[in-house]
């Protein structure tokens, strides 16, 4: 695989190419990955994988008209065959007004600060495979649990690299630590399968492989026999590890580019009162070791800490340079590069901060309602903000989690949803978008 030097000057010279070919503008991503897994099942070795991929894109811009190219050759030769493939698509392509670089005053030109991405430690395959049983042997070692469906455990090293004719040079190198296990608990005709996972930049923040185990297996032995509940309106309250879709949800209505395309809910209500005052969602691209970190966004543009929702209200809209232009909005530092093509949006380590209750006591005042584990479907407009789910989780009785629940829908509006959130006191920064336990009053919830 290719070092994240060699993957700059890649980047460099095909923006360098194009711009002697007649390009007016250019830029150029390289990214390279190399990846290792190993999955063991019942404390047999099942599969070891590892992979490898290098690939480059190219995007360039004729006046308004631009086209990109992705490949995965890096021969010179080659590569001058990408620049003229992309600048005879651009020739043949519709003007855009708002297609284009970012502007050139508003660049990262500081030196961007060190967040800690790579982890110098680079689990050998055995240890992988060691990682793998143990995190397997705690999950079956839990009462209840009756098959596997395996543990794994992984490590990936990453570099990625931009480059634009207006001056941009950057590049990154990254690792990721996986551990999962996945298993069955109850007697046939009757199993019920949960799972647990985590992932971090560095060997020594991720959680032990017989804690995740563990965790998996208690989670599946919990759902065996499931029951229903009676439909109607009540409280729900959302598991950590789902309720991190409800922001998933907010950050999808606040992309710039849905906003354009007048698909979004949050249209006309950028000065509302969304939240109580109590809730604040925060953003930290420059949180060191985490999972989205980044200091320069997708086209050159320093990215910062920011409040995205406050007193109620979200701030604006998360833009590139092209949502900006069509919006007349201010760039925020929001592109996002993938393998190839023109930048998406995104945002980097998203949170919702803490309450100041716990769990218990979120839950306390609940004559009846659901604690939802599990969601399924696709059930989710963010153009209308309609919202209904498949769901799974366990029944809350006079303040008590009393027992497993499945084949439930809870149902409402995101809007509304919103407005009603409450949260509880054990946030945990394990994932890219975190969130305490949550409570939403009055949604409606209807079995079978």
């Amino acid at each position: 695989m290719i070092d994240k030097d060699e993957a700059l000057a890649r980047c460099q010279e095909l923006v360098g190419l194009a711009r002697k070919a007649g390009a007016d503008a250019a830029d150029a991503v390289v990214r390279a990955e190399a990846s290792e897994s190993v999955t063991v099942r019942l404390g047999a070795l099942e599969d070891v994988s590892r992979s490898e991929s290098e690939s480059l894109a190219l995007r360039v811009f004729l006046g308004r008209r631009s086209a990109s190219v992705q490949a995965s050759d890096f021969a010179p030769a080659a590569l001058g065959v990408l620049v003229e493939r992309a600048l005879e698509m651009a020739r043949l392509a519709p003007e855009d007004a708002y297609a284009g670089l970012a502007p050139v005053e508003a660049l990262m030109r500081e030196e961007p600060p060190d967040l800690d991405l790579a982890d110098p430690v680079e689990p050998a395959p055995a240890r992988l495979r060691d990682l793998a049983a143990e995190c397997e042997d705690a999950a079956r070692a839990v009462a209840g649990v009756t098959n596997s469906n395996g543990g794994s455990a992984g490590h990936s090293r990453s570099v990625s690299a931009l480059a634009t004719s207006h001056g941009v040079a950057r590049r990154v190198e990254a690792t990721g630590h996986s551990l999962s296990a996945s298993v069955i608990a109850g007697p046939s005709g009757a199993m019920q399968t949960d799972h647990a996972w985590r992932s971090a930049r560095h060997a020594a923040d991720l959680a032990t492989a017989a804690e995740i185990g563990r965790e998996a297996g208690e989670r599946a032995a919990a759902r065996v026999g499931p029951g229903s509940v009676a439909g109607g309106t009540m409280p729900v309250v959302f598991d950590p590890r789902i309720g991190s879709g409800l922001l998933g949800h907010l950050l999808g209505a606040m992309n710039g580019a849905a906003a354009a395309r007048q698909a979004s809910f949050l249209l006309g209500r950028e000065n509302e009162d969304l939240f109580d005052p109590a809730i604040r969602i925060l953003e930290d691209p420059l949180r060191p070791r985490g999972l989205a970190s980044r200091a320069m966004d997708g086209e050159g543009l320093s990215c910062a800490p920011r409040p995205l929702v406050e007193n109620g209200r979200i701030f604006g809209w998360l833009t590139n340079a092209a949502a900006a232009r069509q919006l007349g909005a201010a760039l925020t530092g929001h592109a996002a590069r993938g393998g190839g093509g023109a930048p998406g949006i995104a945002a980097s380590n998203v949170h919702l901060e803490s309450g100041t209750c716990t769990p218990e006591a979120l839950m306390a005042d609940i004559a009846e309602g659901l604690y939802v584990t599990d969601l399924f479907g696709q059930g989710v407009n963010l153009v209308t903000g309609d919202y209904s789910r498949g769901a799974a989780g366990f029944r809350i009785s006079d303040g008590q989690i009393v027992g497993p629940v499945a084949e439930i829908t809870i149902a409402g509006t995101l809007p509304e949803m919103f407005r009603a959130l409450s949260a509880a006191n054990d946030l945990a920064f394990t994932r890219a978008v975190n969130v305490p336990t949550l409570r939403i009053d009055r949604m409606t919830v209807a079995s079978g």
